[in-house]
């Protein structure tokens, strides 16, 4: 895998960043190692975690992913070799809690979940630390001053945002520019091939729109990732209906066309659209999360794809 430069960092992440939301629950520990295991032989070095994976499996409070995590670092003791993402203001306050019972993010509450997270994932630091959900109860002041208070301390090298509305992101960089505070380098959005309505709902999601993709057009110190870059497989099974969220003739017939690319170059669906994601202008890093090993070779062999420019400009018209 390559190499890219995240954001204004200083941080190089790999082409992929390998999504870790079902590890230690619905993915088993003997699974989630192996797939660990493969991810990094293949030359990943960016794992996407969260503090709240995955309160919502059976069994699960929050906090089972970043364990497993940590314990695969210690067994292969290779913390030093990665750049761990992880994230922090979705975790339900109390157990059997939902959404609507998030710890948010003021500053006792960001404090309180990073050093939970360092213990679950055995290490005195993480890379890059996301805001998980925008929390507009919380002053954004008060949000990026906690953050900027952790990367002095040593505990958090950068910092990122999820699940932005883009006019959010602006005003979060502009307070860090005028306070001389630690900025957003980096946002993950949910974002596919497919283009949603612009009525689409996605409740507690933010999906990626032209504002920002421009905004990253014109700024490389900025980096955009993407969730849910493939549908859950949607673009390679023939009997499956496009989400209503994305649902109409311009959708369906821009569908067809990332599967006639993949029919023309000998690629499955899957492939073309991470491929299109990571040698498109802006570029986007795909999360691939994945449940087997079949699943990740599929989709490690979208590294071996080359778009050419008349059919990359084919699949940004369709």
């Amino acid at each position: 895998m390559q190499r890219h430069s995240l954001g204004a960092t200083g941080l190089r992440v790999s082409d992929f960043s390998l999504g870790c939301l079902n590890f230690g629950s619905r993915t088993d520990k003997r699974t989630s190692f192996r797939l660990l295991d493969r991810y990094k032989e293949a030359g990943g070095n960016f794992l996407d975690t969260a503090n709240n994976y995955a309160f919502w499996n059976e069994g699960c409070i929050g906090g089972e992913s970043e364990s497993l995590l940590g314990e695969w670092m210690r067994v292969s003791k290779n913390r030093s070799e990665l750049i761990v993402a992880t994230k922090v203001g979705a975790k339900p306050t109390i157990p059997g809690g939902g959404f609507d019972q998030i710890e948010g993010l003021s500053r006792q509450a960001i404090e309180k979940a990073v050093d939970e997270s360092l213990l679950r994932l055995g290490t005195d630091y993480v890379d890059l630390l996301y805001a998980h959900i925008d929390d507009t109860d919380t002053p954004l002041e008060e949000t990026l001053e906690a953050f900027d208070r952790l990367i002095k301390q040593g505990k958090v090298r950068a910092l990122g945002c999820s699940n932005y509305r883009f006019s959010r992101l602006l005003e979060a960089k502009e307070i860090s520019a005028a306070r001389g505070l630690a900025s957003y380098s980096c946002i993950q959005q949910r974002y596919t091939y497919l283009r949603p309505g612009i009525d689409a709902d996605f409740g507690i999601q933010v999906s990626a729109d032209d504002d920002l993709l421009e905004y990253c057009k014109k700024n490389d110190d900025f980096t955009m990732l993407a969730f849910s870059p493939l549908l859950g497989g949607l673009y390679g099974r023939e009997d499956a209906e496009i989400p209503e969220a994305y649902r109409s003739e311009e959708q369906w017939v821009r569908l067809q066309t990332i599967r006639q690319a993949a029919r023309e170059i000998g690629a499955t669906p899957n492939q073309v659209v991470l491929a299109w994601m990571l040698q498109n202008v802006p570029r986007v890093l795909p999360l691939v999360a994945v449940s087997d090993l079949a699943q990740l070779e599929e989709n490690l062999g979208a590294l071996s794809i080359k778009l050419d420019a008349e059919l990359l400009e084919r699949l940004n018209r369709a």
